[in-house]
């Protein structure tokens, strides 16, 4: 120590006499001796640089940057960093070990620039996972869509699929919280990590709002099924399976759900409705004995009567759950749905021949109200099947006269002609199956038609409403022998019996025209002309069982402008210029012949200028029906077979051409809706049309809801007297509650729906496909979702205040009466709600349904 201290003071004296040569030589001895010593490195770096001597500076500057990066002495490392660079341009790894001092620093735009150069360096020498590691921490830094989309394209050029996979989901996640749409972003998220919970949540619930439930349920099941899963990711799968109908899967979880958040029970509703769907009637008994007992401990067993007449309407119940119904209709006191239920009861053990039970159904329900419209006939049905004393007291009980009585008891004890047998036993059987296919009981109604085909051959040729029932449950009679059949004989072993009905006539027959209608009434549910489009192309595509469906949208001779593809599963997707051939081909081909079925595409001379595009697309069979707006031609739908030489019937062609006119009303419901909102003047910091555009939105979503003969419901929110709260907060406070409001209420409305600013501070929503007994669940939901909303200057909760008005959707009444009848019924059901005490919600009714609107 003593001779390197000789040596320092050797070198100042040098430097004193300005001999600076002399002196670099006694620090470099100094250095040599003791390696550690960072006093002597530094003034030796200062003094060649003092000679010009720039590359020893460097090497000493080098060295010096590295040995205070690991002392963790951060300043002077920035400093003799800044330095070096002035020299030489540092090595890439110091430059990113300089990013990461000025980052611990607090120095974030000396980080950037220093990760940037380092990135840029790392690439040039292709040095890619140095390169990334350099990347995320700019992207940390600066959360930029670019950086982050940098982010996920290096991390998955070099398989690092996690990393890219959080990259894109933050871009997504960014997206949606700037208004935009993230699914996009999120679908490339889980290409490259499906594993990652978080992704597979939002990229599940991007394609259940896109319509497409099998992918869904695909994408959701991973998470929905982990054991730590989020209460969000279990819902989303259930939701997604009851989406798919598989409300048996959907059960469990959804009810495990449903017991720590009682609220959700919307979501209930659609479960049971698929369960009486799908015929599982059991569990749908089960699910609504429990939810009976949940909502009568929260004490809205009334609102749960209700909601549970509201589903069993649109979702027909089996006889043991309307036995349920009845005894809850009846101990509340609900004379009419009681009635209604019996009546329905009466059917169903009627068509299953339970005459018995089905005539103590009847009974009751005119114990109830005698008067009540179709009871004489229906017990005409009874006549001879139920003993003569049942039927004589159940006519007492219609005020049967009792001479008419005996006359009835004389019938009843008479024994039926041979003559009058066979258009009774025809008229029961129809009966029946007319009951059965009501209540979406398909298969027994299949059974009660195949017994008239088998007693009553080509019965449907003189009876229309035999052939009307036919059609409706998807069956075309077909019979051994061409001729015209003899006239059957009842209980004869001599009759020749139908053939059954065709293999096709399933339920999932092309030609069962009630999955046609749920196919249409999913048309018409999007928002807008893509939505149509992908809708009808996935549903159509599954329905006919096709290889591929097409929709394209375009005029003749002129390339598409829009156009949607489904795949069955193991088929691979068309490449763009093979779609655009196909189009352009069977349009014009449809131009000349309307519809357009060709069994074997190889072998048509109209299609062998696109031969090489039919192999690449492996195509056997196509079926095309021209979109049509009018005269003029819109767009083509295809059906592709690809597997299988396929004959194409005729029903296929009439259905198919159905729902592509169906396709073109959709579309134009959709641009106009589009164009709607588009003119309609928006406030920016709302996101709320202005009053201006209240009446045009009302009379386009009423002639629209009339088209399609779909409800819709006016909700008018108030939230506070305007005079009162602007003298207790000021206008600007106001103002600014108005505007979130506004906003939280544009974002959790659907796309179908609009929302208006009404007044100062009332805020008015247009439901589409919405009744008004389901526009309470519109309430509870924004509701909560306004529970931390204070009055502006206070700790007090905002009052919500509602009046709901469904309109009359009724074809002969023009529109502009029932906007105006709409609106001042809303607004009268906003003032009771008000005298009713401020959160409440009235729903107003119209004075008769049938009545002429005023």
């Amino acid at each position: 120590m003593a001779d390197i201290s000789k040596r320092l003071e050797k070198a100042e004296k040098y430097l004193q006499k300005g001999k600076v040569e002399s002196a670099l030589e006694e620090y470099l001895s100094v250095l040599d001796q003791d390696p550690g010593n960072d006093t002597a490195r530094q003034t030796a770096a200062d003094l060649f640089l003092q000679v010009n001597r720039g590359n020893e500076a460097a090497a000493l500057l080098s060295e010096l940057f590295d040995r205070q990066v690991a002392a963790g002495d951060n300043a002077r490392a920035m400093v003799t960093y800044k330095k070096l660079a002035r020299i030489v341009p540092p090595a890439l790894g110091q430059t990113l070990r300089f990013a990461q001092v000025s980052e611990r620093s607090g120095s974030r735009r000396e980080a950037l620039e220093a990760y940037e150069a380092a990135l840029q360096g790392f690439l040039q020498e292709k040095r890619e996972n140095e390169a990334l590691s350099a990347l995320r921490r700019i992207a940390t830094l600066e959360a930029t869509e670019e950086n982050l989309k940098r982010l996920a394209d290096l991390a998955a050029k070099v398989n690092d699929h996690a990393t890219s996979a959080e990259a894109y989901l933050k871009i997504g996640q960014v997206e949606e919280q700037n208004g935009h749409i993230g699914f996009p972003w999120f679908e490339r998220a889980y290409q490259q990590d499906p594993s990652n919970a978080e992704i597979a949540f939002r990229y599940g619930k991007g394609l259940l709002d896109k319509g497409d439930v099998e992918k869904a349920v695909h994408a959701l099941e991973p998470a929905g099924k982990a054991r730590n899963a989020s209460p969000e990711s279990k819902e989303a799968y259930a939701l997604a399976l009851v989406a798919a109908h598989r409300p048996i899967e959907a059960y469990p979880i959804l009810w495990k759900l449903y017991e720590s958040a009682p609220a959700k029970l919307d979501e209930m509703g659609a479960l049971l409705g698929e369960l009486l769907q799908g015929q599982h009637h059991q569990q749908a008994l089960e699910l609504a004995h429990k939810l009976d007992a949940q909502q009568q401990r929260l004490g809205h067993r009334r609102e749960f009567i209700t909601f549970l007449r509201d589903i069993t309407r649109t979702h027909p119940p089996d006889a043991e759950f309307l036995e349920y119904l009845i005894g809850l209709f009846n101990s509340a006191n609900r004379e009419h749905d009681y009635c209604d239920a019996l009546i329905q009861l009466f059917q169903l053990r009627y068509a299953t021949g339970d005459f018995l039970r089905a005539a103590d159904a009847l009974d009751r329900a005119a114990e109830v109200d005698p008067y009540m419209e179709g009871l004489g006939r229906k017990l005409e049905y009874l006549r001879g099947k139920i003993d003569a004393n049942h039927f004589r007291a159940i006519a007492n009980r219609l005020h049967i006269a009792e001479t008419e009585t005996r006359e009835f008891s004389d019938i009843v004890e008479e024994k039926p002609a041979e003559g009058d047998t066979e258009p009774t036993i025809l008229e029961d059987l129809m009966l029946q199956a007319e009951i059965f296919l009501q209540y979406s009981m398909r298969s027994k109604a299949v059974e009660r038609l195949e017994r008239i085909q088998k007693l009553f051959p080509r019965e449907e040729e003189r009876n229309e409403k035999l052939r009307q029932l036919y059609l409706n449950a998807g069956i075309t009679p077909e019979y051994a022998d061409n001729g015209p059949a003899p006239q059957a004989v009842p209980g004869s072993t001599s009759v020749q019996a139908a053939t059954t009905a065709p293999a096709h006539s399933g339920e999932d027959a092309v030609d069962n025209f009630a999955r046609v209608t749920e196919i249409t009434r999913n048309i018409y549910r999007q928002s807008n002309v893509k939505g149509v489009l992908f809708a009808a192309v996935n549903d159509v595509g599954r329905h006919w069982k096709a290889s591929r469906c097409i929709a394209g949208l375009c005029s003749p001779g002129k390339p598409p402008s829009a156009a949607l593809e489904y795949c069955a599963p193991g088929v691979k997707q068309s490449d763009v210029m093979s779609i655009v051939r196909l189009i352009a081909a069977m349009q014009h081909l449809a131009l000349q012949r309307g519809s357009v079925a060709i069994e074997n595409v190889a072998a048509t001379p109209e299609l062998a200028s696109i031969q090489q595009h039919i192999k690449s697309l492996e195509l056997k069979s196509v079926l095309a029906c021209p979109l049509c707006d009018g005269d003029e031609h819109v767009g083509i739908l295809i059906l592709e077979q690809t597997d299988k030489i396929r004959q194409w019937r005729s029903t296929d062609v009439v259905v198919l051409k159905t729902i592509a006119e169906q396709m073109i009303l959709a579309v134009n419901n959709a641009k106009l809706r589009s164009l709607m909102k588009t003119l309609a003047v928006t406030d920016e910091k709302s996101g709320l049309l202005k009053r201006s555009s209240y009446i045009d939105v009302m009379m386009a979503e009423v002639k629209r809801s009339l088209q399609q003969s779909a409800p819709m419901t006016l909700m008018l929110l108030n939230f506070g007297k305007a005079s009162v709260l602007a003298r207790e907060a000021g206008d600007a406070a106001v103002e600014g509650m108005m505007q979130g409001l506004g906003q939280n209420v544009c974002a959790t409305i659907r796309q179908t729906d609009t929302a208006i600013r009404y007044d100062r501070t009332s805020i008015a929503l247009i439901l589409g496909d919405t009744k008004d007994t389901n526009a309470f669940f519109v309430v509870d939901k924004l509701r909560k979702l306004f529970a931390s909303v204070k009055v502006p200057g206070t700790e007090n909760q905002i009052a919500m205040t509602v009046g709901i008005a469904g309109a009359v959707i009724q074809k002969e009444y023009d529109p502009v009466d029932i906007v105006t009848e709409a609106i001042n019924r809303v607004e009268h059901a906003l003032d009771v709600a008000h005298a009713q005490g401020p959160n409440s919600a009235h729903a107003m009714a119209p004075i008769s349904e049938s009545a002429a609107v005023a």
